[in-house]
Order: structure tokens, then C-alpha cells, then sequence
């Protein structure tokens, strides 16, 4: 016999779009099934009650077998034997139309009484699994939503207890109901092509018993082929009794899992996180406003697709684009006071949808997922390779600060592996003209400065009329007097990733192992936030703009910039390093990685194209 369609049950948990809209098919298929057994039977029926009209009867009975041919049925996959058997089966009820008349015992027992046992038992088992599963699925429902209330802050251990255990009995219930379910539609295409067939056979065997004409001419013609089609329903029988017996070992495997399954969020201490992650799938609540201050939570379900995330409702067919996610940027958020909240903006920063995750682990991987895919990382031979290894390189003790409070101490960190690389030159003897290693360019654990807002204290002491030495060179007056002389002024919109001390300027592969190093620290420590700044480029100095309020957050002379580049692959990643001379006579270098709007390669023509109009007033 050909393959059977069925339904996987290890996919009953997951619930999916792609499961329900498979599971609509069989159910279609069971429908079909149930409003044919329906017709057929009536057509048993008048065979059974029409003795005096018994040819016309027949005749009914073999348009109906040609009718299953007719059905459309949507598993109708395997049931060319069934059909072509049917065929055979109408033309000999066309034979026997006027020649027999049959006992109503010998009917009622071998022919009406399988199919209605078919309708009552098996087709009756299905509709009730049905109204079960769907009952079920509005018990998980209900108990996610009321999940997806927990507050994040003040949380009540009880009330949290409480609603998980209902959430993980609801989502077993669900399980349960969804096997049973599954597993009885499996049956039911075995027992469909049984039931089509078992009561013709009755109905021939009680024709060879009872008619003597009928007898002669089915023992003649029909002997081998009613013998061929008991053996095939024998082997069908014997099919289904061995994918039971697999279903029900399924069954029990699938039943026997850990309860961690069924409970969400069942590890926030220390959940196993794959950052590494180029596509994701799962359900998230998406927030929607339905007026000037209400807002509503759908429960959907979300999957990526290359560099767009997907929404497919339950029901649907395929997903729908949500958003476009490259080149975008996803961070956390606190919105109605609903834990692991995440928004997604656009490329030019405007904020895009706010979804919640139902555990710690999903929210991170969600946030992981999308940042690896708005990087284009997809686009790669080896995106996994690639995804891989972004995050390994995190792992090489690096400890971001967030505070220029600690800028004092990354300077002195600093400052000590340059004196110590020194020492350790003049007594190991390093290969002329060989590719520098990380440790020659920039010192192990150095530490990476991820933002560049003033700190409060230094905020009071500007206000105190104090002067004090910014380490971005920021300026209180929010004129710049140098624009107004200056042979160029360039303006690019970019947003500042992080900066770091670094051992040498001799080769721009320092700044491309400090973009390494820095993307790697905001993916292994999850740090999405980025500020948005004006970079002025002038023949005289690199100056960092507030875009809301015109003031100067950092000021770098033209001549201090001593590398620039931009990388090779993601052309809006630039940076450059600053030489900058110490109160100790000495010199120290830092390097600064900004995302830009635009390519990278603009921004270091304009600075190249500022040091050469220094060189030339120089000249002159």
C-alpha cells in the first residue's frame, strides 16, 4: 500500500502556524469522510430495505462508489487501489441489478453494520477529540494571557507559582488533548480505506451464499479478486496496528518529558542562551495601540525569514513581513510594566514595534537573533561561521565601563602595558615585516568605554564654575568659531559604538581588531543602546554634535588623528585613532569606532581631504 499522510506529533507541543494549518487539512479530510460515510451508508440502507426495488438500489450503490472518486478528498494520497477497486465493485453491482435479492439479516450484519460502526465509533471518537483539543488550546490561551500579566516589578512569588503551575497543567492538557487527537486522524486514514471496503465484501459474500446465480457467477470471476482485496485490507489492518503501537510508544515518550517543558521561564537565573543565532521562531505578544493611551497585547507567532521577521496568526497559510530588519537596531524596553519587553526601530532610528518575550531565555535569544541579522550576517558563505565567531571573540576577558569616573583607571591600565610592552622590546626582538599580532596592536583585557555622556559629578563642577579637563575635549561655549574659517565643513550623521586604548598607530589593522573587539563586548554583554551625534569634519578639528541641543560632546584637532578607516565588509563601521599627550610627557593612544548613516569611506575621504589642506597652509 502507498504512504500515509499523518500528522508528526512531536510537533504537538510547538503548536505552530504550519501544524494548524496541516491539522485544518485532515480535518477537512474528516469532514469530507464523515459527510460521504453519511451518503454511503444511506445507500446500504435502501439495498437493506428495498427488496421489491432491488436493481434500483444497486444501481445506486454502484453510482455511489463511483461518487468516492468525485470527493476531492484533501489526503486523498494512496487511494488509487481503493478507487480503482471501487470501480471494479460498481461494475459488478451493474451485473447483478436485476438477478439477486438478499436476506435483510445477511445485509444488516455484513454490510450496514461496518459502516455504521465506522460512523458511530471511529468518526464519532474524532469529532469528540476535536471539541477536546480545541477546548484545550482555549484553557493554554487564557492561562498564557494571564501570564503575560505578571508584573515585572513587585512581583508576588505565590501569584507567579500559582499562575505557572496553571500555565504548565494547561500546556500539558493541551499536549495530551493534541496527541490523542493527532493520533486518532493518523488512525482514521487506515480505518477510512477498511471501512470503504469491508462492507462490499460482506455484501459479495452474501450473494455467493444466498443466490445460487449469484453464487455461480462470483465463484467464477470474483474469486481471486475478493481474495486480493481481503489480503490488501488484512495488510492495511496489519499497517495500522503497527503505527498504533509506534504512536502509542510515541505517545509515551513524548508525555514522559521533564515538567520544564511545560513551565516557562523555569531557569531566569542562569538560562542556556544561544547567541550565536542567525534565524529564530516562537510566539511573542506584540503591543498594539488602540487609542491615545489603551493598548493591546496579541499573542503571535513570529519566525525570521533572511533579513525580515515574519507574523503568521493561527489559521493562516503563510506569514506576513512585519519588518525589515537590516541595518536596524533592537534594545530593551520597560513598557506597561510587562517584563522581557523589546523594541525593534528602523534604520534611521525611528522606533518600530514593541514585543514581549514569555521567558528570560527567549528575550535574549529574540535580541541576540535580530542583532546578528541586522548585521547582514545571513548574507555571508558561512553566516553560522561568522555568527560563531563574532561572539567567541568575546570571551577574551572583556569588561565594559560605562562611566567616564573610569576613564582615569583605563588611562593608568593602559599606560602600564605600554611601559611593560617597552621593557618587553627591548629584550625579545620582534620579526621585521610580519602581520602584527592582537597583543602588539592592543593590550589583553583592555578596557572598552561604550558611551560619551558626561557623567553627573563632572556636570555639578562645570556648574560650579569650576574648569575641568574633559576627556573628550567637550566645550561649554556651543559656538565653533573654527567652522567660520575653515576651507572644509562636512557634517555626517553617525552613532558612537565604543573606544579603547590601544598600543600602536603604525597600521590601520589596530582599528579594525578595536571594531572586532568592540561589537563582540556589545553582543556578549547585550549592549543595543546607541547616541546619535553630528561628526563635523573641518580642516582643523574632529568635533562629536549634539543634534538637539548644538553642543559639542567631543573635540579632537585634525593633526591628533593619526589613523582612520573604515571596514572592509560592513562599510558603515568607521573608526580612527587619537594621539593625545599626557601630563607625564609621555603620549597615549586611543581609538574611536562610530556606525555612520552613510559609508564609512565618505567620512575618511573628508578627513584625508582635511589633512592634506593642513599640509598645504603649512607649505604657504
Amino acid at each position: 500500500m502507498p504512504a500515509v499522510d499523518k500528522l508528526l506529533l512531536e510537533e504537538a507541543l510547538q503548536d505552530s502556524p504550519q501544524t494548524r494549518s496541516l491539522l485544518s487539512v485532515f480535518e477537512e479530510d474528516a469532514g469530507t469522510l464523515t459527510d460521504y460515510t453519511n451518503q454511503l451508508l444511506q445507500a446500504m440502507q435502501r439495498v437493506y430495505g428495498a427488496q421489491n426495488e432491488m436493481c434500483l438500489a444497486t444501481q445506486q450503490l454502484s453510482k455511489q462508489l463511483l461518487a468516492y472518486e468525485k470527493q476531492n478528498f484533501a489526503l486523498g494520497k494512496g487511494d488509487e487501489e481503493v478507487i480503482s477497486t471501487l470501480h471494479y465493485f460498481s461494475k459488478v453491482m451493474d451485473e447483478l441489478n436485476g438477478l439477486h435479492t438478499e436476506l435483510a439479516k445477511q445485509l444488516a450484519d455484513t454490510m450496514v453494520l461496518p459502516v455504521i460502526q465506522f460512523r458511530e465509533k471511529d468518526l464519532t471518537e474524532v469529532s469528540t477529540l476535536r471539541d477536546l483539543f480545541g477546548l484545550a488550546s482555549n484553557e493554554h490561551d487564557l492561562s498564557m494571557a494571564k501570564y503575560s500579566r505578571l508584573p515585572k516589578k513587585k512581583e508576588n512569588e505565590r501569584v507567579k507559582t500559582e499562575v505557572g503551575k496553571e500555565v504548565a497543567s494547561a500546556r500539558r492538557k493541551q499536549h495530551l488533548s493534541s496527541l490523542q487527537y493527532y493520533c486518532a486522524l493518523n488512525a482514521l486514514q487506515y480505518r477510512k480505506r477498511m471501512a470503504m471496503m469491508e462492507p462490499l465484501i460482506g455484501f459479495a459474500h452474501g450473494q455467493i451464499n444466498f443466490f445460487k446465480k449469484g453464487a455461480e457467477m462470483f465463484s467464477k470471476s470474483m474469486g481471486g479478486f475478493l481474495s486480493s482485496v481481503t489480503d490488501m485490507v488484512q495488510s492495511i489492518q496489519v499497517e495500522l496496528e503497527a503505527e498504533a503501537d509506534k504512536m502509542r510508544v510515541s505517545q509515551q515518550e513524548l508525555l514522559s518529558v521533564d515538567e520544564s517543558v511545560y513551565t516557562p521561564d523555569i531557569d531566569v537565573a542562569a538560562p542556556q542562551i544561544n547567541r550565536n543565532l542567525i534565524q529564530k521562531a516562537g510566539y511573542l505578544n506584540l503591543r498594539n495601540k488602540t487609542g491615545l493611551v489603551t493598548t493591546t497585547w496579541e499573542r503571535l507567532y513570529f519566525f525570521t525569514q533572511g533579513g525580515n521577521l515574519m507574523c503568521q496568526p493561527r489559521g493562516a497559510v503563510a506569514g506576513g513581513l512585519i519588518q525589515d530588519l537590516d541595518n536596524c537596531s533592537v534594545m530593551a524596553v520597560d513598557c506597561e510594566d510587562r517584563r522581557y519587553c523589546f523594541q525593534i526601530s528602523t534604520p534611521s532610528g525611528k522606533p518600530g514595534i514593541i514585543l514581549q518575550a514569555e521567558s528570560r531565555k527567549e528575550y535574549e535569544e529574540w535580541i541576540c537573533a535580530i542583532n546578528n541579522i541586522s548585521r547582514q550576517i545571513y548574507l555571508t558563505d558561512n553566516p553560522e561561521a561568522v555568527a560563531i565567531k563574532l561572539n567567541q571573540t568575546a570571551l577574551q576577558a572583556v569588561t565594559p565601563i560605562t562611566s567616564f569616573g573610569k576613564k582615569q583607571e583605563s588611562s593608568c591600565f593602559s599606560q602600564n602595558m605600554k611601559t611593560s610592552d617597552t621593557e618587553n622590546d627591548k629584550t625579545v626582538p620582534k620579526a621585521v615585516g610580519s602581520i602584527p599580532e592582537t597583543e602588539e596592536l592592543i593590550a589583553p583585557g583592555t578596557p572598552i568605554q561604550f558611551d560619551i555622556v558626561l557623567p553627573a559629578t563632572e556636570f555639578l563642577d562645570q556648574n560650579r564654575g569650576s574648569r575641568r579637563t574633559n576627556p573628550f575635549g567637550e566645550m561649554e561655549d556651543e559656538s565653533f568659531p573654527e567652522a567660520e574659517d575653515s576651507l572644509l565643513q562636512q557634517m555626517f550623521i553617525v552613532r558612537f559604538l565604543g573606544s579603547m586604548a590601544v598600543k600602536t598607530d603604525h597600521t590601520t589593522e589596530v582599528i579594525y581588531e578595536a571594531m572586532r573587539q568592540v561589537l563582540a563586548a556589545r553582543a556578549i554583554h547585550n549592549i543595543f543602546r546607541t547616541t546619535e551625534s553630528h561628526l563635523m569634519v573641518t580642516s582643523q578639528t574632529l568635533r562629536l554634535i549634539d543634534p538637539q541641543t548644538q553642543v559639542s560632546r567631543a573635540c579632537f584637532e585634525l593633526t591628533s588623528v593619526t589613523q582612520f578607516a573604515a571596514h572592509q565588509e560592513n562599510k558603515r563601521l568607521v573608526g580612527f585613532v587619537i594621539r593625545v599627550p599626557e601630563s607625564t610627557g609621555e603620549e597615549s593612544l586611543s581609538t574611536y569606532i562610530f556606525e555612520s548613516n552613510s559609508e564609512g569611506e565618505k567620512i575618511c575621504y573628508a578627513i584625508n581631504l582635511g589633512k592634506e589642506i593642513i599640509e598645504v597652509q603649512k607649505a604657504h
